[in-house]
């Protein structure tokens, strides 16, 4: 029996708001659920979706997809014959890669990725190689003389 003033004694048991749930409260664990039940109380479970889900683990990830992907991209390359032309004008010339990278401005390892056709074509450097040795290296006429525009 509760008071609700005055003394209590040892036998008697006061609870304060102690009702059960309230409605539209989520009861976490299963206990809860389990002494919500007992009670007589209406318990309504619902899934969430994807709850508790690992995101690192579910679908195919970004990673999965390129190795996937079929299509080969890649960097279009310096055309073998320019090259050539490249290593026969230098050579003409009496020229060592050292002394046409100097020329130009350039790193010896840029003159040596065009003359193996590695390289990515950058319009700047071809223009200079093209004035220091005197070839054509774009167009149709490559290996041709170089000469001034008429």
């Amino acid at each position: 029996m509760a008071h609700l003033g005055g003394q209590v004694g040892w036998n008697d048991v006061t609870v304060i708001g102690k009702k059960g749930p309230k409605t539209g409260t989520h009861l976490k664990s299963q206990s809860e659920i389990v002494a919500a039940q007992k009670k007589g109380l209406a318990v309504e479970t619902e899934k969430k979706y994807e709850a508790g889900g690992n995101k690192q683990h579910g679908g195919p990830s970004n990673a999965t997809k390129l190795d996937r992907e079929t299509e080969e991209l890649k960097h279009k390359t310096l055309d073998l014959q320019v090259g050539k032309v490249i290593q026969q004008a230098r050579t003409a010339k009496g020229m060592t890669q050292v002394e046409l990278a100097r020329t130009i401005n350039e790193k010896q390892q840029i003159i040596n990725e065009y003359e193996q056709a590695k390289a990515i074509p950058n319009q700047q450097i071809l223009s200079k190689l093209e004035r220091v040795l005197g070839v054509k290296l774009r167009g149709k006429d490559i290996g041709q003389p170089f000469g001034p525009k008429k």
